[in-house]
């Protein structure tokens, strides 16, 4: 039979280069057909172009030209180019290989074609009686290949070929085929790409059994996605309503036939790149430390000179290496600090690590055990701070979690109250667990543990520089984890006293 088709074939045809243009051009950087303008991919710190008097520079050390680039077209690409410059390599994955324009893929499909009920795939002949409408098995493959060019990444042609095998009720065979050609619209941004369809062409069969030769005109539009897995293989899901004629006596009854495609093509015709980097300009000299010295005139091209009367023209900063306030080629002890009038220390009797002029025991070393060590005396912890060193008991925490239990609030009063009365202390607070459970559940919830301890600490005014926390887990044991008392003694929290070496 002879069909036209419908005139929403027109309509759907030009609505698909419509939805390409709605979805409008990539951002800069944003699509695969362009590299992206990125200051890490580019010249770190970028190259800035202009007529100012005074060279500028960035960290980088990549510098502005005193002179206007702006006259040079040639020169102002070249740069560009340079800060744009982004292989495909250094890409995620999911912008890597979008859609190139002009690209060419060449591919296979299989699937489901699910047939209508009311075909009409068959040919009435007068002269044969044995000759006409018969039923199809309504599941069957689908095997066909497609061609399609791409002149933008967001639209497309494609023509296809395909035959759908199934059988009659007799169990004869039967091959359905259908040649056709759409136009396709898609989000060309990135690796993973919607798209959407619609077209037109020839569904039909051509036996000398009881169907006869048939071929209808078809519609089709539907969706799906392409995977560009890299340069040159793409994986694609179609789903599509193909409509044709429904058996019958009146030429506008339609059916819709159903088909499911996963297909793989060979992408062709993509942009190659360039494997290095393009060549930067040459600039005019720089002043990369941004002292006011250009850089073939300065003699420590990456430390500015410090303006402060002494040496002022030679670019370089005057270096004062123990920090003492002398500059190193006025002091006479340049790597220990020291007072005026040489820039030498002043004497350690004791050895303690405490010059005299603030030790209060010059002749006695200090104990650096946590307590007033910045005295530069001997002394002990007080008992009250011993008693709060190691395991402490008293703080208990719901199980599994690190919420502190009511019972502990006494305890940890009584740590504010010593922390508070002496505030040279500081302390590490550490959690420990049993060996039960997973040993990275057990890390976190011993640091977690030691972390509701510091809060709560805090949140009662102590100062929250004097505390760290650690979680131990349950790789420092004090005790068996054979036994359920063992077990109760290892997990703790422990207080650790910091002297000025920790």
């Amino acid at each position: 039979m002879r069909l036209q088709i419908p005139s929403l074939v027109c309509a759907l045809g030009l609505m698909a280069p419509s939805l390409a243009l709605a979805w409008g051009p990539p951002d800069d950087g944003d699509s695969g057909a362009e590299p992206e303008a990125s200051g890490d991919a580019g010249v770190s710190g970028g190259v800035s172009l202009g007529g100012e008097s005074d060279a500028e520079a960035d960290a980088s050390g990549a510098a502005t030209s005193p002179t206007n680039d702006q006259d040079d077209p040639a020169k102002v690409e070249q740069v560009e180019q340079v800060e744009k410059w982004n292989p495909r390599s250094d890409r995620p994955w999911i912008k890597r290989w979008a859609p190139e324009p002009h690209m060419l893929e060449l591919g296979v499909y299989g699937g489901v074609f699910l047939l209508n009920g009311s075909h009409e795939l068959f040919e009435p002949d007068f002269t044969q009686p044995m000759q006409g409408w018969q039923p199809l098995r309504k599941l069957n493959p689908d095997l066909g290949a497609r061609f399609g060019y791409y002149p933008i990444p967001y639209f497309g042609v494609e023509a296809e070929g395909g035959v759908m095998p199934s059988k009659l009720d007799d169990g004869s065979g039967v091959v359905p085929f259908t040649v056709r050609g759409h136009a396709v619209a898609q989000l060309g941004r990135w690796s993973v790409t919607p798209f959407v369809l619609v077209g037109a062409g020839m569904l039909g069969v051509n036996t000398s059994g009881p169907l006869g030769s048939d071929i209808d005109p078809a519609l089709h539009f539907g969706g799906g996605a392409k995977i560009y897995l890299n340069r040159w293989v793409m994986l694609r899901l179609d789903l599509r309503d193909v409509v044709s004629h429904q058996r019958g006596v009146d030429n506008t009854f339609i059916s819709h036939n159903l088909e499911a495609l996963l297909g793989l093509s060979i992408t062709l015709n993509r942009k190659n790149e360039p494997q290095a980097r393009p060549e930067q300009p040459e600039l005019a000299p720089s002043d990369r430390d941004g002292d006011g010295f250009l850089d073939p005139d300065d003699q420590c091209v990456d430390e500015p000179e410090t303006v402060n009367g002494y040496q002022d023209d030679d670019g370089c900063p005057e270096s004062d290496r123990d920090g003492d306030g002398f500059w190193d080629d006025q002091d006479s002890c340049p790597d220990e600090a020291g007072v005026a009038p040489d820039g030498c220390p002043i004497n350690d009797t004791d050895g303690d690590g405490l010059f005299d002029d603030v030790d209060q025991c010059i002749d006695e070393p200090e104990t650096a055990n946590g307590f007033e060590d910045e005295d530069g005396c001997p002394d002990e912890l007080p008992d009250e701070v011993k008693r709060f060193t190691g395991s402490i008991e008293g703080i208990t925490f719901e199980t599994d979690k690190a919420t502190i239990q009511r019972s502990s609030i006494k305890t940890l009063d009584e740590a504010v109250r010593i922390l508070q009365q002496y505030p040279s202390i500081r302390i590490e607070i550490a959690g420990h667990t049993d060996s039960r459970g997973k040993p990275d559940h057990n890390m976190k919830l011993s640091r977690e543990r030691a972390d509701s301890v510091k809060t709560y600490l805090v949140g009662m005014g102590v100062s929250e520089d004097r505390i760290t926390t650690a979680g131990y887990g349950p790789d420092k044991p004090i005790d068996t984890n054979e036994t359920r008392a063992g077990r109760a003694n290892n997990r703790r929290i422990e207080f650790q006293v910091k002297t000025g070496s920790d």
